[in-house]
């Protein structure tokens, strides 16, 4: 009995630790994310709105290719992203 309820423990402590981890690499990535501060996102709008902005910096990559001669990169990042996260 002793031993499975030490077991127990044990995988208690495991799972309290990856879901610490877990959290701790969501709150990393809202950091990242451009969102306004009071903005409170679960973690499946974390997900969500992550893959948009992945696809939205590999856009202004692509278009940075093709219009290499317009204004420069952080002023059209900046103007898109407010536009695509407005």
């Amino acid at each position: 009995y002793e031993e499975l309820q030490t077991q127990r423990v044990m995988a208690n402590v495991r799972e309290r630790q990856r879901t610490q981890s877990l959290n701790e690499a969501f709150a990393a990535l809202r950091k990242i994310i451009p969102t306004l501060p009071s903005d409170k996102l679960s973690k499946i709008q974390t997900l969500k709105l992550a893959a948009r902005y992945i696809d939205f910096l590999y856009q202004v990559l692509q278009s940075d290719e093709l219009d290499s001669k317009m204004a420069s990169c952080s002023y059209v990042a900046h103007e898109r992203l407010s536009y695509a996260f407005s």
